[in-house]
């Protein structure tokens, strides 16, 4: 068992403590704590099942599999504090989690990777596709917000209506990068079949059943945790001493992306950095063109004002975060000072949303 699985299996023993506490009505700071340690494995073990059963059912089922699965955990958290009206905290999340993407895991594993390797090269065809649908998806983030700045008076439900229309678009959009990726131009992302057959897993058949199995099992487990996460939110954060933005923006989306980043640090060390950048950046258009629109429109069924109208704070992070990932990725190949730059820019942007004054009900 390597390193990684250590951390993840011990982690495990969150699971029970944190539905202990909640039954035993302890702390409301302690079962946060506990249920936020307590979803990092799960998510972990949720990435894993996806990918074994990805291997039996083949690449264009498992490539869908993994596209529609790789956020799960996000998906499920913000879903539970959309039900629970926490729509600010959603918002907050979802940023969070494109911003965590592109400056502090492709940080870590460009940082990491080049104080090994010293230099380390990946697809810049692949790389600039990718910048060019991150810069729609944070072109439609930013106009239901614009209009909502050069309008007086504009009702919430046309604001709504609004980003459910542009919620459609990203979705499409969205549908054309599967196709793009594992129909049309499918030999451009080979890289990560490529890394399977060097490490010999291509003649490895997992047990189909027993990873549905699991699959299922970590899905209800994340569902759980989450309820509880959601539940000690407010409490938790002012206990802790937390602003209740930077808890949205960098407190959860690290928890929920805790798995990803491991693994994308990890192939990074094995000089393996076109996968590296692969899962940082199409975990990232996975929030903008996925996990947000499936929100919005899920609010919208469910009767909750879930809208593209973001905090402009949060948009100005956003687009910064895009335009320096834009920048270094670029070229196609990367360093640790680039590394060390991302991660400059995630501490920077950090603190300022630390000191940033709470958003009403966040």
């Amino acid at each position: 068992m390597n390193t990684k699985n250590l951390i993840f299996g011990t982690l495990l023993i969150f699971i029970p403590i944190s539905i202990a506490g909640h039954y035993l009505h302890w702390s409301e700071t302690l079962i946060f704590v506990t249920a936020a340690l307590a979803i990092i494995p799960l998510a972990a073990f949720m990435g894993e099942a996806t990918e074994e059963i990805a291997v039996v059912v083949g690449p264009n089922l498992g490539g869908l599999l993994n596209a529609t699965f790789g956020n799960a955990t996000e998906l499920i958290l913000a879903f539970i504090a959309l039900k629970s009206g926490l729509v600010a905290v959603v918002k907050a999340t979802l940023t969070g989690s494109i911003i965590g993407n592109l400056l502090l895991v492709m940080g870590f594993s460009m940082l990491l990777g080049g104080l090994r390797f010293k230099e380390q090269n990946f697809q810049p065809t692949t790389a600039r596709l990718n910048a060019s649908v991150m810069n729609l998806a944070v072109i439609a983030i930013l106009l239901p917000t614009a209009v909502q700045y050069t309008s007086t008076g504009i009702e919430s439900i046309t604001l709504q209506k609004l980003s459910v229309a542009v919620a459609v678009v990203l979705v499409l959009v969205y549908l054309l990068t599967l196709l793009f990726s594992m129909k049309t131009h499918s030999y451009l992302y080979d890289v990560g079949i490529a890394e399977n057959e060097e490490e010999g897993q291509e003649a490895y058949q997992p047990n189909l059943w027993l990873w549905v199995g699991v699959l299922f099992i970590v899905t209800v487990g994340v569902a759980i945790e989450s309820e509880l996460l959601v539940e000690s939110l407010e409490m938790a954060t002012e206990d802790l001493g937390l602003p209740t933005l930077f808890t949205g923006v960098i407190f959860l989306p690290i928890i929920g992306n805790a798995a990803e980043h491991a693994t994308a640090v990890t192939v990074a060390m094995k000089d393996k950095m076109d996968l590296s950048v692969s899962v940082a950046l199409g975990s990232s258009l996975q929030i903008a063109l996925f996990v947000a629109p499936v929100l919005v429109i899920a609010g919208w069924f469910m009767g909750q004002p879930m809208d593209l109208n973001f905090n402009p704070f949060e948009l100005v992070a956003v687009m910064v975060a895009v335009l320096i990932a834009n920048s270094i990725s670029s070229d196609g190949n990367s360093n640790w000072l680039e590394g060390a730059l991302l991660l400059a820019t995630y501490a920077v942007v950090a603190l300022a949303f630390f000191y940033h004054p709470a958003i009403e009900g966040l």
